[in-house]
C-alpha cells in the first residue's frame, strides 16, 4: 500500500478536534441519556401511582409522547428554519462553553436534577387530576426529542468546512 494512502480508522474524525468540542459532544449526548433515564423514571412512578389501571397509565405515558417524541424529531430535522435556529443555538452553546467546564457540567446536571424533580412533582398532580392530568408526559417527551436533535446537530454542525477549522483551530 502506498504510503499515502491509508486506511481510515474510526476515531481520524475526532483527532484534530480539541478537548473542548469532545466534552461538548459528551455533554449533549449524556443530556439526552440523563433525560431518557429520568423520564422512564417517572413512567415507572407513575405506572405505580396514576389510577386507571396499566393500560390507560401507559397510553398517557409512553403512546402518546411517542408521537410527541417523533414530531418533535422530524420537525425540527426536515423544517430547514427550525433546524437552522437549533444549530445556531447549538453553536452558540458551544461557543459560550456549555459542557466544556466542571462548573458547566455540575450546572447541567443540576438542572437536569430539578427536572426530575418537577417530573416527579408534576406526577403527583396527574394523581389528583386522574389520568387525563397526565397529558405533561407529551411535553417532557417533546422536549427530549429537540435534546436528541441538538445531540445530532452537533455531529452535523463538525462537518462544516467553516465551524470544523473554528473547532480545530479553538484550545
Amino acid at each position: 500500500m502506498a504510503p499515502y494512502i491509508r486506511p481510515k480508522l474510526l476515531y481520524d474524525c475526532d483527532m484534530a478536534f480539541t478537548s473542548a468540542w469532545r466534552n461538548f459532544k459528551r455533554m449533549q449526548d449524556l443530556t439526552v441519556a440523563a433525560s431518557c433515564l429520568i423520564y422512564a423514571a417517572a413512567v415507572v412512578d407513575a405506572m405505580r401511582r396514576l389510577p386507571g389501571g396499566q393500560a390507560a397509565v401507559m397510553q398517557w405515558t409512553v403512546l402518546f409522547p411517542a408521537a410527541y417524541l417523533g414530531f418533535s424529531l422530524v420537525i425540527l430535522l426536515v423544517v430547514p428554519a427550525a433546524r437552522r435556529l437549533l444549530a445556531k443555538y447549538v453553536w452558540l452553546s458551544f461557543r459560550a462553553g456549555f459542557g466544556q467546564t466542571p462548573a458547566s457540567v455540575v450546572i447541567g446536571m443540576a438542572l437536569l436534577l430539578g427536572a426530575g424533580l418537577f417530573i416527579h412533582e408534576e406526577v403527583g398532580r396527574a394523581v389528583a387530576r386522574g389520568p387525563a392530568g397526565a397529558n405533561v408526559f407529551s411535553a417532557y417527551a417533546a422536549g427530549i426529542g429537540i435534546l436528541a436533535v441538538q445531540a445530532v446537530l452537533v455531529r452535523t454542525l463538525e462537518r462544516v468546512p467553516e465551524l470544523r477549522a473554528e473547532i480545530e483551530a479553538r484550545a
